[in-house]
Formats: C-alpha cells, sequence, structure tokens
C-alpha cells in the first residue's frame, strides 16, 4: 500500500526508537527513516499540563533531529500516562512497573500523545495531541507479577502497551485506540493533510 497523499519530494524522518510507531506509520502506508532524537525526556517539563509536556517533548525531539539535515520533514511525538493528574511515565525497575499497574487497576487513566511535524529547510511545522481514556478492570497481584516478568512493561509510559498481553488488562476505552500505541494515526494524518 503506498500513502495516499502527495508527499514533498525529501526524506522524512521519525525522531523516535519507539518500534511502535515506526510500525502504525507503516500500516499507513508511509516511507520514512528513523532517526531517534535522544531528547532528555525529563528536563524542565514535568511542572506543565500533560497535553503541554507531551507536545513540548515532542517538538523538542523534533527540533534536535531537524538541526541535522537540510532538507527533509521530521516527526516528533512524545506519550505518557496520567492516573489522577499524576504522570506515569517509563517504570525504572520491575518494582516500579508493579507498583503502577497496581495503581492503575479498577481505576480509568489518560494515555496522552503530542506529535510535531517541521519541514526543513525553513522550519515550517504543525502539530497535534490527543488523549484517549483507558480503563482497567482489577488485577490480581499475579497476573501483575507474570506480565513485568515478560519485560514488555519496561519500555513503555504506565508500564504496559495495548498491544500486548496486557491488553486483557483493560475494560474499556474512550477515544483513539492507535493514540494507546503510541501514535494518534488519524489526528496525523488530517494534520498532515492541512501540512502539506
Amino acid at each position: 500500500m503506498s500513502f495516499p497523499l502527495p508527499l514533498p519530494n525529501k526524506p522524512i524522518i521519525l525522531a523516535s526508537s519507539s518500534p511502535r510507531r515506526a510500525e502504525l506509520l507503516q500500516k499507513i502506508g508511509l516511507v520514512f527513516e528513523i532517526h531517534p532524537s535522544h531528547v532528555d525526556e525529563e528536563d524542565g517539563v514535568y511542572h506543565l499540563p500533560p497535553a503541554e509536556m507531551v507536545t513540548e517533548l515532542a517538538r523538542r525531539k523534533a527540533l534536535a533531529v531537524a538541526a541535522q539535515y537540510d532538507s527533509a520533514l521530521i516527526i516528533g511525538a512524545d506519550t505518557t500516562v496520567v492516573l489522577n493528574h499524576k504522570i506515569l511515565g517509563k517504570p525504572a525497575t520491575a518494582a516500579e512497573a508493579c507498583e503502577m499497574l497496581a495503581q492503575l487497576a479498577g481505576h480509568t487513566h489518560d494515555v496522552y500523545t503530542g506529535f510535531v511535524l517541521i519541514d526543513q529547510p525553513g522550519g515550517r511545522s504543525v502539530q497535534g495531541v490527543e488523549r484517549t481514556a483507558v480503563t482497567f478492570r482489577q488485577l490480581q497481584r499475579d497476573e501483575i507479577a507474570a506480565y513485568v516478568a515478560s519485560g514488555n512493561a519496561m519500555d513503555k509510559a504506565g508500564a504496559y502497551g495495548i498491544q500486548d498481553f496486557s491488553a486483557v488488562f483493560v475494560e474499556r476505552i474512550e477515544g483513539c485506540f492507535y493514540n494507546v500505541v503510541g501514535f494518534p494515526l488519524t489526528h496525523f494524518y488530517r494534520k498532515l493533510q492541512e501540512f502539506l
């Protein structure tokens, strides 16, 4: 499948090392290169409201990579999980992952993804942010322990990935499913239509 929109004759760069984002963009036929930004995701943004935080981090990632290209279309993105106004980032340890999942169990949390596109040269940009509400069922301690032991919790905000076994933790979602995976495809596509 080829991408349905006419794209500029320049490289498209995904400023992210997330395999999930890459897989989602490949699903809609976008051809791109991957160039992770290595931006410090904890540098002075946690005071911002979640929607602003993820958009600012996406902007920083895109700008860091855009500075290395004379001509390219750069895509930056960032995703976070928020429970009762508390940011749940990527867990640093297995114990922290277990704690996060125990907090999410039986409650509704929000997943925010911000994205930014920058066109080089010139620096013209557009941005968007998506929020999806996700409700977890009650979880047993052994379920949480088994999931964390699988290793799938460790590189994901909120310590879970809805596209893997933790899908059975989810009772319902309200909003964009792909946003929870890591990239809101419909919102991105509409913004790209405006941008091109």
